[in-house]
């Protein structure tokens, strides 16, 4: 699959952004990637809402070997796009738009909670390095005067 034909084959769905990956292209649209064209064929994003119909369909995940051991890796977040909606546009438009909402699912579910809430704030981590410091100066001197201390002994 070639960039122009893409670009037509999505015509219907609207305003898409086509970006060279792996082996042949990702699709996406408002900045969320829906669907990979690679050698193997064109493949959508699906979740739990959305694979059923993929199976009803008897489409199947991506799936790819690795070079190194030779195992078969497969990605149940892709589907292969049925054949029969490369010929009929209004169909195929409806499932990119399935896609797109199943990707956006997944971007929603994906997002980074705030890093105050997962620890120490910058705040507290100079607080803390400056007492870390301290502390290890401390310690340097501890062991001279210890040294001494064993002098006077003997």
């Amino acid at each position: 699959m070639d960039r122009d034909f893409l670009i037509d084959l999505f015509s219907n769905f609207g305003p898409v952004t086509i970006r060279r990956m792996f082996s042949g292209y990702g699709i996406s649209a408002d900045g969320t990637n829906f669907a990979l064209a690679l050698r193997a064929g064109l493949y959508f994003r699906a979740d739990e809402t959305t694979i059923p119909q993929f199976e009803a369909e008897g489409s199947k995940p991506f799936q790819y070997q690795q070079r190194k051991s030779g195992k078969v890796v497969i990605v149940n977040s892709y589907w292969e796009l049925p054949a029969r909606l490369f010929d009929d546009s209004e169909e195929l438009t409806g499932w990119a738009k399935a896609a797109l909402a199943a990707a956006q699912r997944a971007a929603l579910s994906k997002r980074p909670r705030r890093k105050a809430a997962k620890g120490k704030t910058s705040a507290t981590k100079a607080v803390a390095k400056k007492t870390s410091a301290k502390k290890t100066a401390s310690k340097k001197k501890k062991p001279a005067a210890t040294k001494k201390a064993r002098r006077k002994r003997a």
